[in-house]
């Protein structure tokens, strides 16, 4: 279900919600890719919630443009509200989303894709959250400037052109706390509605060692 946010600086954001059928094991935050919160990402919500996780995912360009969700084959739209959007006033409405699954003092653990990859490891670094899981995440330089204060595990490809070698062990040596798992294949390989770029072999093994992760950082 989709319901309303709001930041601690007044902004109100749609966030949609999958609450699992039994009881709670913690929350987890998704953050999208630069294409809104896609009905892709609903069915990942789904797939966590199934895992007995409250699940939310925050419309992170909601500041720019409201509801904006984004063709996959038409990426310039969302690149444009991407490189519109201040990361500081978004980690905001991630930290938002964090606070609503909290509020009943579960633990909550942040997972990324793309853009939101590298939004995974800024919340990792400010937000007080029990780890991160950023999948091939991109800007990674930007986000060079201070510790890990929660694990991350990240999921890249070996031939993403998004995040060359190295860009990625420039991450590695800055922050030791952030595990990194390869896989021979390019960027977007674990969205299953992008077919010329899905590899469902290197995905769900990909899945297989994020549900490992999130077991021991919200168990």
């Amino acid at each position: 279900m989709m319901t309303t946010l709001t930041a601690s600086d007044g902004h109100e954001l749609d966030c949609w919600i999958e609450n699992p059928s039994g009881d709670s094991k913690g929350g987890l935050v998704i953050l999208q890719e630069i294409f809104g919160v896609t009905d892709q990402l609903k069915g990942l919500a789904r797939r966590y919630a199934a895992l007995d996780y409250t699940v939310a995912v925050p419309a992170l360009f909601d500041r720019q443009q409201r509801g904006a969700v984004i063709p996959f084959d038409a990426a310039a739209p969302g690149r444009d509200l991407m490189l519109a959007s201040d990361p500081a006033r978004t980690l905001l409405d991630i930290a938002a989303a964090v606070d609503a699954l909290a509020a009943g003092g579960s633990k909550v653990a942040v997972m990324g894709f793309c853009w939101g990859g590298g939004l995974a490891i800024r919340a990792a670094q400010k937000l007080d959250i029990a780890g991160a899981v950023s999948f091939y995440g991109t800007r990674l330089p930007q986000y060079l400037d201070c510790p890990l204060k929660a694990p991350v595990l990240g999921h890249f490809g070996s031939r993403d052109d998004h995040v060359p070698p190295e860009m990625l062990q420039q991450a590695k040596d800055y922050l030791p706390g952030l595990q990194v798992h390869m896989y021979d294949t390019g960027h977007a390989f674990a969205n299953d509605a992008r077919p010329a770029m899905y590899d469902r072999a290197s995905a769900e093994l990909a899945h297989e060692r994020t549900t490992k992760f999130l077991a021991e950082r919200l168990g």
